[in-house]
């Protein structure tokens, strides 16, 4: 902790939230510059940083300023949603929590361990009622026939696909950026991967006819506005028709062989992989054929949009100047072990996890001890469908007794890496896909 003014404490968390360069400063009397994140652990500065982790840094000369430790990284909150376990709550009203890396080691992401981004409030369960009876609705001004559907007409009447398919929210990661954006402080939890069952969006909407001048989809669910307002809507975006067309896009009733968890859509949602989970619609009712550009709830203004030029940290950007965002980009986590585990010196060190590029592949993947000085490949399995993630793998050895950060870094099929710090700054603090990294004490 460390002392305010006003003798109140602070938490290295919140310090570094507010402004990381000056937490370097008063936590390690470390020097940083504010625009290249680069500084240099004077002698007492490191006897500092040594004494709180607990050990000798061999690469503290490489270490990038403005970043907290990832020792001190791991903040666990408790979390009671019926049907979650291990997640940690962002926020309960509306209901948001994220799933630690460690969590996320499974080739599938488990119903338990599905983060939870929701908007307004679920509907109640007992209004869904026989699910057979859940009514979808296609209509829109590009729509030929307009028509509804039951649930067990929907199964009855389309083929059924099953893909893996990778949500992450377009927030995921917000809490590191500087200035802060609003929104819920995601960290690296907001993504999961799911064997998601259901029809193609383009065998309803093709039933239904699309007119030419069609060039978007919307979407409309079930869920209430915060206000309770039965007038206003919680959420309602969508994708060009382009993505709702792909063979990958569905309407989906299935998580894992089982129905969609509660907080995740159940008993329907859309799934666009690939994009932000807020185009993945739930608990849906309705969807839309638009001759336009969707301009539902949170499709204008600043809502999941980024600048269409670079901005300079804290810049107010008008609302034109915002362009939406589609493809995520390259990310990748490390799964095993959980940060802060501690190796013995002369043992290998084997490590896995996930990556993943929105529309692309993951290409390569490499990992570092030494702060991003150096790097070395990983090995990289191949996705088991389109928008799938990709698992990795890879084993070290470390030169001498000490702390260490392990570091992965993916490079999409574009050739596009993910950066080591915090990528371009924007209003809300989107597309956050900085490399993950780990803390290991060697003894």
């Amino acid at each position: 902790m460390a002392n305010k003014k006003d003798n109140e404490s602070q938490g290295i968390h919140e310090l570094y939230s507010k402004d990381p360069v000056e937490a370097d400063k008063r936590l390690w009397g470390r020097e940083v510059d504010p625009l290249t994140r680069r500084g240099f652990l004077k002698k007492s500065s490191l006897l500092a940083m040594t004494a709180a982790i607990g050990s000798m840094i061999p690469f503290s000369s490489k270490m990038p300023g403005g970043l907290i430790p990832a020792a001190f990284a791991d903040e666990t909150k408790p979390f009671t949603i019926e049907g979650k376990d291990g997640l940690r709550v962002l926020n309960d009203r509306p209901i948001n929590a994220e799933t630690p890396p460690h969590l996320l080691d499974d080739d599938f992401t488990p119903a338990k361990h599905f983060f939870v981004r929701n908007n307004g409030l679920p509907p109640d369960p007992a209004s869904i009622g026989n699910v057979d009876n859940w009514e979808l609705e296609i209509a829109g001004e590009s729509c030929a026939n307009p028509q509804k559907f039951t649930l067990a007409e929907l199964k009855k009447r389309f083929k059924h696909h099953t893909y893996a398919l990778q949500i992450e929210c377009g927030g995921n990661g917000r809490s590191e950026f500087n200035p802060p954006a609003k929104g819920n402080q995601w960290t690296t939890g907001a993504v999961g991967c799911a064997k998601w069952t259901g029809v193609r969006v383009k065998d309803v909407l093709e039933a239904c006819g699309i007119k030419d001048d069609a060039v978007y989809i919307g979407y409309y669910g079930a869920d209430t506005h915060l206000s309770g307002d039965p007038g206003k809507d919680t959420i309602s975006r969508g994708v060009p028709m382009s993505k709702a067309l792909e063979d990958e896009s569905l309407i989906a009733w299935g998580f894992n062989g089982e129905d969609i968890p509660y907080q995740n859509g159940y008993p329907l949602r859309l799934v666009t992989g690939g994009w932000p989970g807020s185009t993945s619609g739930k608990w849906l009712k309705k969807i839309v054929i638009r001759d336009r550009v969707h301009d539902g709830q949170k499709m204008t203004g600043q809502s999941y949009r980024v600048p269409c030029e670079p901005v300079a940290p804290g810049t107010k950007v008008a609302n034109e100047d915002m362009c939406i965002m589609e493809s995520m980009p390259v990310k990748s986590l490390i799964t095993f072990p959980q940060s802060g585990v501690t190796h013995a010196l002369k043992e290998p060190f084997a490590f896995r996890g996930k990556a993943w590029a929105g529309d692309l592949k993951v290409k390569a993947m490499e990992v570092s001890i030494d702060f991003g000085a150096t790097w070395q490949p990983a090995k990289l399995e191949k996705p088991v469908n389109r928008l799938a993630w990709q698992k990795w793998s890879s084993q070290l050895t470390f030169p001498q007794k000490g702390y260490y950060e392990v570091w992965a870094k993916a490079t999409d099929s574009e050739g596009k890496a993910q950066p080591t710090i915090v990528p371009g700054w924007n209003p809300r603090g989107y597309l956050n896909n900085a490399c993950h990294r780990i803390a290991v004490q060697v003894v």
